[in-house]
């Protein structure tokens, strides 16, 4: 078998067997492909595509190049949930603790943001001492323990995905569907859950700009998960403005843990929360009827029982657990600018992009994993789509550590904004959910 032959073979829109694929994928991991050939493999899936079988085929070659955790008994259980990335989207950091209070185990590995969106870990770890460096042991203990844990993706986790994610950022292949879907999928199997719910982001904020791109992913990502035996939810979801009011690091999770105290009861954030809880719920088996699993959720929340389960997880992971009353302890910025409107009526739009340039352009974003961020900066929304402004009004503050740096996150949040004289229709946040 040779490299050249299933790259021509690739290249004419012929279907690779699982045998070619292995191969191809075995090569990458131990180094013998050169990468000039792995290029053009993937400029040729780029252009031909793969069927399901050969998504499905690499997605499992991907998997077994590296580590693959194993939970036992307890994987049944478990629940990952994964986002495609957005902008201000909190929501695994409120609904984690939540579906663990519940009762569903948890084991979330989760990378660090780049370019526009941002990442878990990071805002994760502008809590003073929150440690992700979380060994494969440290983590299945504290599952057992605490029924929680948070950690970064080790490095062992499928390495060929690894290998083919840095050229495809290289070869302007990022956006080809049969290498998004293998790549989320594998990292999400090679984890150790069972149960995945994945949130296909689309809009301004995110990488598929339709809901047809996303539905398509989506579907794509959903039946890779059957053939290999796994349940998979996929809900396709709205990221045209940010999710919530913040943006950043440490202000995102100042807001998360508004929401865990119960002191948010409405809005986007409260509503995907419940949302991605009660799938949840109901595809472990817990609860078969989803109301009665959301009405549970909210007891849960009103209870005190989920900030109380988060108090746990930051005091396992090393955090200081003070930041849950008391949120001076968390990374504190400069400044605190209040950007007043100069227009009146109701907001029709926040372009979700701009806001987030504006914030990396404070330091609260990287371009490269290397790249150190800032975690006390950040924009909180006042004002978001559909509510009333008036001339004079607070829309939007920026928290900063730099003058200049202020004026320029100004310039694309003001850009960010639009507005109209009649309020407009609420925008579910759901476009579709796939099983």
């Amino acid at each position: 078998m040779r490299i050249v032959d299933i790259i021509d073979k690739k290249k004419r829109g012929k279907e690779l067997s699982k045998e070619e694929i292995n191969y191809f994928i075995s090569s990458l991991t131990d180094g013998t492909m050169p990468d000039y050939q792995t290029s053009a493999w993937l400029m040729a899936v780029w252009f031909r595509g793969m069927s399901e079988d050969e998504t499905a085929n690499l997605t499992e070659a991907m998997i077994n190049s590296g580590d693959v955790i194993h939970f036992g008994e307890l994987s049944k259980r478990i629940v990952d949930k994964h986002s495609t990335g957005g902008v201000g989207d909190k929501v695994t950091i409120t609904l984690i603790p939540l579906l663990a209070a519940a009762g569903i185990p948890i084991a979330k590995l989760s990378g660090k943001g780049l370019g526009h969106t941002g990442g878990t870990i990071d805002k994760l770890e502008s809590i003073p001492g929150f440690s992700t460096d979380l060994s494969i042991e440290k983590m299945h203990k504290q599952v057992e323990e605490i029924g929680v844990a948070i950690g970064q993706q080790t490095g062992n986790l499928t390495p060929a995905d690894g290998k083919l994610y840095a050229l495809r950022d290289v070869t302007a292949t990022i956006d080809a569907v049969p290498l998004i879907a293998s790549s989320v999928v594998s990292k999400k199997i090679a984890s150790g859950a069972d149960n995945i719910i994945l949130d296909v982001k689309y809009g301004s904020g995110a990488f598929m700009k339709t809901p047809e791109e996303a539905v398509n992913l989506a579907e794509l990502m959903v039946k890779i998960g059957h053939k290999l035996n796994k349940s998979i939810t996929a809900v396709v979801t709205s990221m045209e403005e940010p999710l919530g009011r913040a943006v950043g690091n440490s202000v995102e999770i100042i807001e998360s843990l508004e929401f865990l105290k119960g002191n948010i009861v409405t809005g986007d954030i409260a509503e995907l929360t419940y949302d991605f809880g009660t799938i949840a719920l109901t595809q472990t088996g817990k609860f078969i009827d989803e109301a009665t699993a959301r009405s549970y959720l909210l007891e849960i929340i009103h209870s005190g029982k989920a900030i109380e389960k988060f108090r746990e997880l930051i005091k396992a992971q090393g955090g200081d657990t003070e930041i849950i009353d008391d949120y001076s302890k968390m990374p504190q910025a400069k400044y605190k600018v209040e950007i007043k409107s100069q227009n009146s009526g109701y907001v029709s739009k926040i372009d979700a992009y701009k806001v987030a340039y504006g914030c990396k352009l404070l330091g609260a974003g990287r371009e490269k994993k290397s790249d150190s961020i800032d975690y006390s900066v950040g924009v909180f929304l006042n004002k978001k789509t559909g509510e009333k402004v008036e001339v004079g009004d607070v829309l939007y503050t920026i928290y900063s550590n730099d003058e200049q740096k202020t004026a320029d996150c100004q310039k694309y949040c003001d850009e960010a904004y639009e507005f109209t004289t009649v309020q407009p229709a609420e925008q579910k946040q759901i476009y579709k959910i796939i099983r």
